[in-house]
């Protein structure tokens, strides 16, 4: 009766269907008086439907104010295709913490404005998957943040991500929906508190390339082992044209410090996993869920096996270009 009663609270906080965003209030637990904004938008791997759920886990369960954004066309239908329009961003204006899954969005000033405002105000960030190629300006669009683009070679050589989340695109390094993932601990990580009751992280998209060494100050927390295949009971790709993928492994999960343009020290967790149906690895979400408590300076209240459960129907989309489901508005993904 309880439970069910917090569960109400919880979605009674959710913005009324004129909101172009979700906004689930929180119920008790370490994260209260805490905000944490999730900013959606990639075509590919359907940040869409993830983000809700781990909005609604980090509010049910441990009590954070979350607001998910959506891309958004002029109908109000969520569209992950419309890289021009992700309404909400002022959100980033009473923030603790963002946690970014977009991909080679195009955004206008007066958007772009609040995220460079949220960035340089020393404040952390969690970027996931494609949050490493967050923004891409076509050539034809004045713009004042060019130099987020992730192919920038001048003022921020490698834009948002190289700059802040610690690493840019790169490639795939194992094979793209052939080639599953398994996380492993990096050597002496072992005691980081972002890794608290984390034991068994897998997921159905491949390992990124990653420049080694990781820029100075990161420490590496998982590595990705590429596997044979599409399963988690897959072992790992090592037969004689493959030994290089694992040898040395990708860095797949880390942390930094992102220093701002005012001299600020901002944390960063930064996971190149994050697709929606990666996210039914319930230790990849107690993964993020740590990382969250760290980014916000609650690291010594990470549980020591935090409760990432979901929270209503999670059944999310397999990843793919065109795959997302059409016509649905933010509310329809609080349900």
């Amino acid at each position: 009766m309880m439970r069910a009663a917090l569960a109400a609270a919880v979605m009674s906080g959710c913005a009324q269907a004129a909101d172009p965003w979700l906004t689930f209030a929180g119920g008790k637990g370490p994260g209260k008086g805490k905000h944490i904004v999730l900013i959606s938008g990639d075509e590919e791997y359907r940040s869409e439907e993830a983000l809700p759920q781990l909005g609604r886990i980090l509010a049910e369960r441990h009590g954070f104010k979350t607001t998910v954004l959506f891309a958004i066309d002029p109908d109000g239908t969520v569209n992950p295709e419309n890289r021009k329009n992700i309404p909400g961003l002022a959100a980033l204006r009473t923030a603790d913490l963002i946690i970014v899954a977009t991909r080679y969005r195009q955004l206008p000033d007066d958007q772009m404005k609040l995220w460079d405002e949220y960035v340089h105000s020393g404040k952390p960030v969690i970027g996931l998957r494609t949050a490493t190629h967050a923004f891409a300006f076509d050539k034809d669009v004045p713009t004042s943040y060019r130099h987020w683009d992730n192919r920038d070679k001048g003022e921020w050589p490698g834009g948002f991500g190289k700059q802040v989340l610690g690493e840019t695109w790169i490639s795939h390094h194992g094979k793209h929906k052939v080639q599953s993932t398994r996380g492993v601990i990096a050597p002496g990580a072992e005691k980081h508190p972002v890794l608290r009751g984390v034991k068994d992280v897998w997921g159905p998209t491949d390992v990124y390339t990653v420049r080694m060494p990781l820029p100075d100050g990161t420490t590496t927390l998982l590595l990705g082992q590429v596997l044979t295949g599409m399963n988690p009971t897959d072992g790992p790709a090592d037969g004689p044209t493959e030994k290089k993928l694992n040898d040395p492994m990708m860095p797949l999960a880390w942390v930094r410090t992102f220093t701002t343009r005012t001299g600020r020290q901002a944390r960063v967790f930064t996971t190149t996993m994050g697709a929606s149906v990666d996210f039914e690895c319930e230790d990849l979400r107690r993964l993020v869920v740590n990382a969250a408590y760290w980014a916000v300076g609650l690291e010594k209240k990470i549980p020591q096996r935090a409760d990432v459960r979901i929270v209503g129907r999670y059944e999310p989309t397999f990843y793919g270009f065109g795959k997302h489901r059409r016509g649905l508005r933010p509310e329809d993904y609080a349900k």
